[in-house]
């Protein structure tokens, strides 16, 4: 069985904070920050309660998946915006499409 890798954003219930993430086990990480926001509070995606999946893109090997995460933390907040926009025109959760 082939991994696959996701480069993923989250927002908080206000959609005024992204975090953008990228790894090779989505439902655990999301478990994480979703642990983290109501517990520990020192990650970032904690500390601003950043739990609600609103982009995700899949890739098959993980450097693409990298280089992607770094582009997309690179953009402007409206060009990130439009990315999720385009992919999820309601910014509704994805989480259980995930789960």
């Amino acid at each position: 069985m082939q991994n696959k890798y996701y480069v993923y954003i989250l927002t908080n219930k206000y959609r005024t904070t992204l975090y953008i993430g990228f790894t090779n086990n989505i439902q655990n990480r999301l478990s994480q920050h979703y642990f983290d926001s109501q517990n520990d509070k020192k990650s970032f995606a904690g500390k601003y309660n950043c739990i609600n999946l609103v982009y995700y893109q899949i890739f098959e090997s993980p450097k693409p998946g990298i280089e992607r995460e770094k582009q997309l933390k690179k953009w402007r907040r409206e060009k990130k915006n439009k990315l999720i926009y385009d992919f999820n025109p309601n910014w509704e959760s994805l989480n259980n499409q995930i789960f």
